[in-house]
């Protein structure tokens, strides 16, 4: 709620005292004046708390974004903090992902539907509809908003253009639609002593959650009323066995994702997987980068299907005041504008938020610089979301992931084939 300073109007004189006028004339003592009223002093701005942990290229953007908004109203401002928010009382907006998300969803619900939020505010909210472009974690059964998703990613396939010329093959005619259209561009590379032709910066993410659904397989299964990962199907074992192969031949390399991301940026590795808002980063490092979408199995009936967007999202704590939740619905607003969006994602690589942030990426007049937008969205769009297709609550899980990604350092240390470690892996993510 906007505090405006409350304007005092002038009362209009009563006719009675009109006619008491020629008496007071002719007395000999005046009334004594009245002492005016001193003004209202005018309320100050309302401040909300915004708490986020993103990197720092992202932080800066949205120190830019906050600015922007803070510059714009002076009645309402938004406080960048970085303190604990589980101590004391929590900051107005948070922004969560990862274990921190999981912990602030926890037990008693201490969020305010976004969706509720704007509705209250009488704010409207256009954001793009589920499950495509989100994952399931901040949309609620009906499909409303509880928190907006404002660093979604999706893996896709960089190219490093000047590592492909080095090894005498041209960037712009390499085909490398399918997994075995790859698998001869590595072997390519590999031959001309290219010593880390691919590289994949989350391997269970790309490889399991999101190389699944882009096959129309689905990675979890309901058990009564719950459901339990069931990631160690034929597709899976499949996949992982190749991806071994190519291990062993040298065609694939795995670090942790900095460090992926970083060798590739430099030209080491020529070919990488990695979510769709490292393009930024790659750009930033001076890296001639080219974006295209995942490779499929064209042997697999249906695919390409869809992939799945993830990444860190903006909730508003519960237990506010009115004039707080104005404010942090007048900043969910601001956001959302187009030209907000178009600066959001050419600073951080991130995906748009409605369909106005959609339509504006698409413009040509923005050139390659969103060409990681575009790629990512179409390849999340490329057919209507299934039932498989769709993100998976226990595939999003932190703990589940590490899980995926501990079997699978067995799988390239060669402790373990690919089905023995899916195994395992489904049996330690079905007991937490």
């Amino acid at each position: 709620m906007n505090l405006r300073t409350l304007k005092i109007g002038l009362l209009t004189l009563p006719l009675a005292l009109a006619a008491a006028l020629p008496a007071m004339a002719a007395s000999s003592k005046p009334a004594p004046a009245k002492a005016a009223k001193a003004p209202a002093a005018p309320a100050g701005p309302v401040a909300i708390e915004l708490f986020h942990h993103l990197p720092a290229d992202r932080a800066e953007a949205l120190k830019g974004l906050v600015a922007r908004f803070n510059a714009q109203n002076n009645d309402a401002q938004v406080v960048l903090v970085e303190r604990d928010w589980r101590s004391g009382d929590a900051p107005d907006l948070l922004i969560l992902e990862g274990d921190d998300e999981e912990s602030f969803l926890a037990g008693k619900p201490r969020y305010k539907p976004v969706h509720a939020l704007m509705k209250e505010a009488g704010v409207p909210l256009q954001t793009l509809r589920p499950p495509a472009m989100m994952t399931r974690t901040p949309v609620d059964a009906k499909g409303q908003v509880l928190a907006l998703p404002i660093g979604l990613t999706t893996p896709v396939l960089f190219v490093n253009r000047e590592a492909f010329r080095r090894a005498g093959l041209n960037p712009d005619s390499a085909t490398m639609s399918t997994w075995f259209d790859l698998q001869q561009t590595l072997g390519r590379l590999a031959g001309s002593g290219h010593q880390c032709p691919y590289t994949v910066a989350e391997p269970a993410r790309v490889m399991v959650e999101n190389l699944s659904a882009w096959h129309n397989e689905p990675v979890a299964a309901e058990r009564g009323k719950a459901q339990a990962p069931s990631f160690n199907g034929m597709f899976q074992v499949k996949h992982v066995a190749m991806m071994a192969s190519w291990y062993r031949a040298r065609y694939l390399q795995i670090f942790d994702r900095a460090d992926a991301e970083r060798r590739f940026a430099a030209g080491e590795c020529a070919v990488i997987a990695a979510p769709s808002a490292s393009w930024t980063d790659f750009r930033k490092a001076g890296a001639d980068v080219g974006v295209m979408r995942l490779p499929y199995y064209d042997d697999f009936p249906g695919a390409p299907q869809n992939t799945i967007a993830d990444g860190p999202a903006l909730w508003a704590a519960a237990g506010k005041k009115p004039a707080e939740y104005k404010v942090a619905a007048r900043f969910v607003s601001f956001w959302l504008q187009p030209e907000n969006q178009v600066a959001w994602q050419r600073e951080t690589g991130y995906l748009p938020l409605n369909r106005a942030g959609l339509l504006a990426a698409q413009s040509d007049l923005l050139g390659p610089d969103l060409e990681n937008v575009r790629v990512a969205v179409a390849q999340l769009t490329n057919k209507p979301a299934t039932a498989a297709s769709s993100a998976q609550p226990v595939m999003q899980r932190e703990k589940v992931r590490r899980i995926l990604d501990e079997e699978l350092a067995a799988v390239w240390a060669d402790r373990k084939p690919a089905k023995e470690a899916l195994d395992t892996a489904v049996a330690r993510a079905s007991g937490i």
